[in-house]
């Protein structure tokens, strides 16, 4: 018996596809039948990445991108249109740390370069990507954030200052695009076992963190037409709760 492919046919897109977080949401993606383009700075992680999804029986696209270069995020729209002409699903999923030091002690450089990454680069994309979303006849953008977003944590300024930033443009384009066929949603997946909380918390035990593929079936619900909602911030530790529930 086939396993069900609740997005068979469709076309994806996620940034930051290399490793971690989005490693584990394109591949899921893939596994659901959907075509991934995948982007990410370095070619090599992704060409493993590629293998993986060809031995579940689905094709990816790879894509060498480094989101500082806007001038290249902004010829995405018009080279997916050309070979596809729609665009189903959008994982904003990229980004960058910076420095966790007082506001002070940033400088201009640290600074623009993660508000480039993790906010610009989210912007352009749906700047060049939104007329092929209102191809699809069920367009679903998923960003992810983080509890930083709130600045409650000192210390971690552009981080915070890009993804409250992030949530904003999120929900905003939600807002904008209300009357069409495309939801808009944030995942805030919480303490993950990363390279980036590695480095952000370095005397913290990995093995205590859920892995990045255990928020795969998220993403997968998400990016799915049969997704009814738009414009939340899902906390992954309580949709993990209330999936842990149901099945009980």
């Amino acid at each position: 018996m086939k396993h069900k492919k609740p997005l068979k046919d469709r076309l994806a897109l996620v940034t930051g596809a290399s490793r971690g977080i989005g490693r584990a949401a394109a591949l899921a993606l893939a596994e659901a039948g959907a075509h991934v383009i995948l982007v990410a700075r370095t070619i090599g992680a992704l060409e493993e990445l590629d293998d993986e999804i060809r031995r579940v029986g689905s094709k990816a696209t790879l894509l060498q991108l480094d989101l500082t270069k806007g001038d290249r995020i902004d010829q995405l729209g018009p080279t997916i249109y050309q070979r596809w002409g729609k665009l189903d699903i959008l994982v904003g999923n990229a980004g960058i740390l910076g420095p966790l030091s007082p506001l002070p002690h940033v400088t201009e450089d640290a600074w623009s370069q993660v508000i480039d990454i993790n906010l610009s680069a989210n912007w352009r994309l749906l700047r060049t990507l939104d007329p092929l979303l209102k191809r699809s006849d069920a367009g679903r953008v998923i960003f992810v954030t983080s509890g930083a977003a709130t600045g409650k944590y000192a210390y971690w300024g552009p981080y915070a200052v890009s993804k409250a930033g992030l949530e904003a443009l999120a929900k905003t384009y939600g807002n904008e695009v209300k009357s069409s066929d495309i939801h808009v949603n944030l995942v805030n997946p919480g303490p993950v076992r990363t390279v980036m909380r590695a480095k952000a918390f370095p005397g913290e035990n990995p093995e205590t963190l859920p892995a990045p593929q255990e928020l795969a079936p998220l993403f997968v619900e998400l990016a799915s037409p049969s997704c009814d909602f738009s414009g939340r911030i899902i906390n992954f530790a309580d949709w993990k709760k209330e999936h842990t529930e149901s099945e009980s």
